[in-house]
């Protein structure tokens, strides 16, 4: 993983590759399910396919959709559950707001977002996260260490396939495509209302119908 500058204020937006290989494209697929409902226009697509996905959650997310937990949880093949926090603070230091969020502001408050999104993954999976993504993909770079030090994996990405799932749908698709070897893709499940959910569906599709390889964070 690389730290990566993110804007003049000095949050970073870590970046997260595969390892490269020989043989086809190969990429992972991680979507963030952050307080809002559930996309099912993604959803059935990667069950269908077989596409494995990363899917970082936060609990409040979790309370808002029975539904949509059920789902993951069905289909544990398919969907592995991490951490996108407690609250959906992003964890970075101070008063400031990032794209309208209230940040965690302390390290105290960064630890009760991490372990209180874990806590509520372990009892619905009776798994414990490996993976942590703070809200926003962005960092105050002394935390990052020391969330590392809990023992916890930080999982960055390398392409933003929907840019907080504002963008429209034919954009989204393109990026997708357009994907590299080891890229690791980032998007959301969490916006159906949204046209940038259908561009992640329809992009991974075609993904695949190019003979690219999706692989697991794990």
């Amino acid at each position: 993983m690389a730290l990566g500058p993110f804007d003049k204020e000095g949050l970073v937006e870590p970046v997260l590759r595969l390892q490269p290989q020989s043989g086809p494209r190969r990429v992972a697929v991680t979507l963030d399910c952050c307080p809002g409902h559930f996309d099912m226009r993604i959803a059935p697509v990667l069950v269908e396919r077989r596409i494995p996905a990363t899917i970082f959650v936060t609990a409040v997310w979790m309370r808002m959709n029975p539904e949509g937990l059920a789902y993951f949880l069905q289909h544990k093949d398919i969907f592995t559950l991490e951490n996108h926090g407690a609250r959906h603070l992003p964890p970075i230091l101070g008063t400031r707001r990032v794209y309208g969020l209230e940040v965690a502001g302390s390290w105290p408050a960064i630890q009760a977002e991490i372990n209180g999104g874990a806590l509520a993954i372990t009892q619905a999976t009776g798994r414990v996260p490996q993976w942590y993504r703070g809200a926003a993909g962005l960092y105050t770079p002394s935390m990052v260490p020391r969330i590392e030090a809990l023992g916890v994996r930080v999982a960055g990405y390398s392409l933003n396939s929907d840019e907080g799932a504002g963008l429209p749908a034919a954009i989204v698709q393109a990026r997708i495509e357009a994907a590299r070897d080891g890229d690791v893709i980032e998007g959301h499940i969490n916006q159906p209302k949204r046209a940038s959910g259908a561009g992640i569906a329809a992009g991974l599709a075609a993904l695949q119908q190019s003979g690219a390889q999706f692989a697991r964070l794990s």
